[in-house]
């Protein structure tokens, strides 16, 4: 059993609904499409009253199944005009199952979930104005260490389209971000400017006993499997900038090349996982390290400077590739100090990169100017004029300074692979209802040369269906080495917490559901194929050191989603 909260923030009256059995189970982004299908937000302003902001956590959630804690937070994109579900790690879902709000506040206030199943509207005005990790440890000093929290953050109060929704990471720090789509803006729009969750017990479940068995299985299954071992703790995400450096597909400069050093000829790759990795170990940081409870993966890392301080955790792929090789930067310790800055401010750090760099292509600018990033930054903390435009995003500042090269589908960033080189993922960003979006379904690997738009579409809509059923069930995706062919295993334990008879042939058509109500969304909102479309350049100009273009236009992946099984 599981509480649903239904808030209506302009008359503060609170619905509560208790959940059994499959409504638990098909939560996450198959619970915000349908839900936001049948709310009728497809066609509402996205920074108004009428639109929800969804708050969803998997069947496991308030466990220490591994990589089961993601929230997803879901609401008509802002920043896109489509539906936006973006979800974070941390330890917001091991507190807070499921919440939608609707309508908005006339004043700031921060909810407070507590122990006792009342919620309490507090006054957030101390905290407008701070920057994230001063506010995180104002709230921690009133509410008290054993809280989670989802936090706006100061570019999310004036409706900035860069804003995500911080959470707390399982050591208290609010780095965890469902990042992307201005999904912070919608929160700020409604003027919750922090939700803190009394930390208590885990939930019931219908067996306990096996679901504890499986969560100890499910750990032994991961720490067995060597991408677990080998990539995700090893290195971490930022090992994928090595791959991409080497293939070619790595977004440097405004993606006007895709490589940054040339490693075939001795050239030493300093912004790689390889190099970073060994670098922050010998300063004494930690390069395994769990984002939420009980995630055995554990592929973040806490990034430490030449004197074993901390300063940012954590170093990701994609703020490695967007807010560093995309800006010019060379130097990790440049990366983790911007990282920093943005992760203080509560923003997207692809959307962010890849503003800054179109920045720099308009001459306000110069590529690597780490003094250059961090006023823009700071004009965007302050909300001045300039700031508020910029905190607008990649597309809308294109569109203002005139830039020719804007790297964007559907107004939002493409994230760090470049679509001519890395085609499935490219085919991926183009096609999906979520916006240029790689965890919609990334096939980084996938050797594409040889094959026709239809073979990669048929890849490319089997692995976003996948990674949509993940999505669904809270699931972190980088488990999917071992969830995806176990998935008999994994309802099996559904079954087990929840009182469900649910057989493997669940899992994929989740996902499909959940690809069909996206579609259906974006459909009603007025999207069309041309939308699918990449930006011109990447056709006209070959990236260097392939000098490949795209192949593939908007009709040949716009209709993938009508394949899906009814």
């Amino acid at each position: 059993m599981r509480t649903y909260y239904d808030i209506d923030l302009t008359g503060r009256s609170i619905t509560r609904r208790e959940l059994q059995g499959e409504e638990i189970v098909r939560a996450g982004r198959y619970l915000i499409a349908k839900t936001l299908l049948e709310l009728g937000a497809a066609t509402v302003d996205p920074l108004s009253p009428a639109n929800p902001l969804i708050f969803s956590a998997g069947p496991f959630a308030g466990t220490s199944f591994s990589n089961a804690n993601r929230t997803s937070v879901g609401c008509k994109s802002p920043l896109t005009g489509g539906i936006k579900e973006a979800n974070g790690g941390g330890s917001f879902s091991y507190g807070l199952g499921q919440l939608t709000l609707h309508g908005a506040l006339p004043d700031w206030v921060v909810l407070h979930f507590k122990k006792d199943g009342t919620l309490d509207f507090d006054d957030a005005a101390p905290y407008l104005g701070k920057g994230n990790f001063e506010a995180q440890e104002m709230l921690h000093r009133k509410y008290g260490k054993k809280v989670t929290i989802a936090l706006c953050g100061p570019v999310g109060e004036y409706q900035g389209l860069l804003a995500g929704i911080s959470f707390s990471d399982k050591d208290g720090r609010p780095a965890r971000l469902s990042a992307r789509g201005g999904v912070g803006a919608v929160m700020g729009s409604k003027k919750v400017k922090a939700i803190v969750v009394d930390l208590d017990k885990i939930p019931p479940f219908t067996d306990s006993k096996k679901v504890n068995a499986a969560i100890k299985d499910y750990a032994k299954m991961l720490l067995a499997d060597s991408m677990v071992t080998n990539f995700y703790q090893k290195i971490g995400t930022m090992g994928m900038a090595d791959l991409q450096n080497a293939l070619g597909g790595l977004p440097v400069r405004n993606f006007s090349a895709g490589q940054q050093v040339d490693v075939a000829s001795g050239e030493k790759f300093k912004m790689g996982g390889d190099h970073i990795s060994q670098l922050n170990v010998s300063r004494g940081g930690e390069h395994t390290h769990a984002c939420m409870p009980g995630c055995v993966i554990q592929c973040s890392n806490v990034y430490a400077d030449a004197s074993g301080k901390e300063v940012v955790s954590p170093v990701e792929y994609e703020t490695l590739g967007l807010l560093g090789t995309n800006c010019g930067l060379s130097d990790s310790d440049d990366l983790a100090q911007m990282n920093f800055l943005a992760n203080d401010l509560g923003v997207d750090t692809i959307e962010l990169g890849a503003t800054l760099a179109v920045l720099m292509e308009a001459g306000l600018g110069v590529f690597g100017d780490v003094k250059f990033m961090a006023d823009c930054m700071a004009e965007i903390r302050r909300g001045s004029e300039q700031g508020r435009l910029w905190a607008q995003g990649t597309a809308r500042v294109g569109a203002h300074y005139k830039v020719r090269r804007v790297p964007v589908i559907k107004k939002q960033a493409i994230s760090a692979y470049d679509p001519r080189v890395v085609e499935a993922t490219g085919i991926t960003m183009m096609a999906t209802a979520q916006g240029a979006d790689h965890t919609a379904g990334n096939l980084p690997r996938l050797k594409t040369r040889e094959m026709s738009a239809e073979q990669i579409v048929e890849q490319s809509l089997a692995h976003q269906a996948r990674v949509a059923a993940n999505d669904s069930l809270g699931l972190c995706i980088f488990g999917m080495s071992v969830t995806n062919p176990n998935t008999e295993f994994l309802v099996n334990a559904i079954n087990a917490a929840h009182g469900t008879s649910l057989t493997k042939d669940f899992f994929e058509p989740l996902g499909q559901a959940a690809l069909r109500l996206e579609y259906e969304f974006n459909r009603r909102a007025g999207f069309t194929e041309k939308d699918d479309e990449l930006p011109e350049f990447f056709y006209s100009e070959p990236l260097p050191p392939t000098n490949h273009v795209a192949r593939f236009h908007g009709p040949d992946v716009h209709g993938m989603y009508e394949r899906l099984p009814a």
